[in-house]
């Protein structure tokens, strides 16, 4: 494994166990220490860790968002089936809206070849589906986030408004009590006009994501409709859920 992929690796075990020891580290990934150190040094110099007697943890509790391309280095078996469940969500001729994380590309990954109409604000989501004949693709325009491969601002808002949909898919940062949480308010602007024009919303969070709170929240768990994740959330979580009418399905091993 090379450096770039074991820092990413890294900093998936930090998100997902909130701190790492360098003995994790030569063990998960089969390193000397020296090299354990080097890896932490390195993702210190970036800022994305504060080193600790013996290992790591997060800045400030912080969840890291990666760029788009090493998310989808990241993308999970459990992002998988989430996506799978929710493509087979989709009908024939239905009018849905795709945003841009990389859970909902697992679900553009698995949408069968059946007639229906494609909004969306990815880059990457209108060029998978661009392989589907049956799919009639509006990539909405506006200006372009290069590092997370988005389209975003009034423009976009605007074209969204002239649309109504069946169902809106969403992927969030941070899912819990306070609401739905992404780190770039413009990103999150999209997403909120997104709710606004759809019959049903569907969110899809794997469960690393349910109890987190990221620094703009632009939805509260009353707006969406169901909620498809990977595990069985806490009962605090789930007696929440049911207050707020949102339907889980939890998308298990097959």
């Amino acid at each position: 494994m090379y450096q770039e992929e074991r820092l990413i690796a890294i900093l998936n075990h930090l998100e997902n166990y909130k701190r790492i020891s360098v003995e994790q580290i030569c063990s998960l990934f089969d390193v000397s220490r020296d090299t354990a150190r080097r890896d932490l040094v390195r993702l210190e110099e970036e800022n994305k860790i504060i080193r600790t007697r013996g290992g790591a943890i997060l800045p400030s509790g912080r969840r890291v968002v990666e760029d788009y391309a090493n998310r989808l280095k990241m993308v999970s078996s459990e992002k998988k089936r989430i996506g799978q469940m929710a493509a087979s969500l989709i009908q024939p001729g239905e009018r849905i809206i795709l945003d841009t994380s990389t859970t909902v590309q697992a679900c553009a990954e698995h949408l069968a070849e059946i007639p229906c109409t494609v909004i969306t604000n990815s880059i990457n989501q209108a060029e998978i589906l661009s392989a589907n004949p049956n799919a009639d693709i509006t990539l909405l325009g506006g200006k372009l986030q290069k590092k997370h491969r988005y389209l975003y601002g009034s423009s976009v808002i605007e074209k969204l408004g002239q649309y109504q949909v069946d169902k809106a898919f969403l992927g969030v940062v941070g899912l819990s009590e306070n609401g739905l949480s992404l780190a770039h308010e413009e990103d999150g602007m999209v997403k909120r006009k997104m709710i606004s024009q759809a019959d049903q919303v569907i969110v899809l969070a794997d469960h690393t994501k349910i109890g987190a709170d990221e620094f703009f929240r632009f939805a509260e768990l009353s707006d969406i409709d169901l909620l498809i994740t990977d595990q069985m959330p806490e009962k605090a979580f789930t007696n929440i859920l049911e207050r707020c009418n949102v339907e889980l399905l939890i998308a298990g091993d097959e």
